[in-house]
């Protein structure tokens, strides 16, 4: 490979714009600058002499255009088919999730006496709630002062949510120039190509770092250049051109506990807090975070019922146990929190 290899792009490309009649007309001003002002036709012992090095350099820069668009080739299929492989996986994982969920959704029948004990323990709830409150020192409501607080700070929370933008269905954005979907593990933004050609890989410019995306068709403004709110992991993100006018970006988080309020900084936030995430997605934890958010699901749908939460139940297992244990003692002027 010559040293001076890039080293005359800019006169060339410069050269090139000044042709309309595209590369014919620019090889046609450049063999008969040869002509004209060299000996490159007649100053050679044999009078093929200059035909045969143009083929000779023909041939050599050929087979190394040949090669290079067979590997950026090779590399795109390998691209697509990571990322068809990653959606595939993804899918079953998802069914999976959906059938295991499904066989764990059973209804359990009480017994007569459990069925009693539950509507006494539904009873005393509603009765704890429907009796007046005691009044403080000045004479205001302890529960009125905290329900007050907690509506201050509700407000508070409101005010930041205000201009933040809701989430599409994707639990993304839809952009002026780019649409955006996320899950727990990964982004994939959808790039319009605003252009009047059918646009190849090499029209393209698209640089992934771990905190920065830059996304460009040559000899165009950038459609994204900015810092990711968050890591990704470069080696398993990917790009690919769709059809000639969509670029589809495809980036792998580090944290997979975390929604994103934008792709970069730059652009207005969503509100994470409206993001409604599938409950398929609890595949994607490990272990002992699932389980905690499985607890704390469960525990949210007890207190929404009036019924106890896990703790609660567990504790109220063991006192009916213990109770049953001991028959002898009277447990009916006894108070159990």
């Amino acid at each position: 490979m010559s040293s001076n290899e890039g080293k005359f792009d800019g006169m060339l490309l410069a050269m090139a714009q000044q042709h309309e009649g595209g590369v014919q007309e620019l090889l046609d001003t450049i063999f008969s600058f040869l002509a004209r002002k060299t000996d490159f036709y007649t100053g050679g012992d044999d009078e093929h002499a200059a035909e045969k090095l143009v083929l000779n350099k023909f041939r050599q820069h050929q087979s190394l255009a040949i090669a290079k668009a067979a590997s950026e080739k090779a590399e795109r299929e390998e691209q697509e088919r990571r990322r068809k492989e990653r959606l595939e996986k993804k899918k079953r994982e998802e069914r999976a999730e959906e059938e295991k969920m499904n066989s764990e959704r059973k209804i359990v029948e009480l017994t007569d006496d459990e069925a009693v004990w539950l509507q006494k323990e539904i009873d005393s709830k509603k009765a704890e709630k429907e009796a007046p409150a005691v009044p403080g020192p000045s004479g205001d409501n302890a529960d009125g002062g905290k329900k007050e607080e907690n509506m201050e700070d509700e407000e508070e929370e409101d005010e930041k949510e205000k201009n933040k933008l809701v989430p599409n269905t994707g639990n993304g954005a839809n952009m002026e120039n780019y649409d955006w979907t996320q899950t727990l593990q990964d982004l994939e933004i959808r790039v319009r190509l605003k252009v009047n050609f059918s646009v190849r890989p090499r029209d393209v410019t698209v640089n992934i770092t771990k905190k920065h995306l830059t996304c460009v068709v040559k000899g165009h403004p950038p459609i994204i250049d900015g810092d990711f709110p968050h890591e990704v992991k470069v080696e398993e993100s990917t790009w690919v051109i769709e059809d000639g006018k969509l670029l589809l970006i495809n980036l792998e988080k580090v944290n997979k506990m975390q929604w994103w309020a934008h792709v970069v900084t730059s652009d207005p936030e969503i509100s994470t807090k409206k993001v409604n995430p599938e409950p398929s997605k609890l595949s994607d934890l490990d272990g002992e975070t699932r389980g905690l958010v499985e607890k704390m699901m469960y525990d949210q749908r007890q207190k929404q019922l009036g019924l106890p939460t896990s703790d609660e139940q567990k504790k109220q297992d063991i006192i009916k146990k213990f109770m049953e244990q001991h028959p002898e003692m009277d447990f009916s002027k006894c108070k159990f929190n």
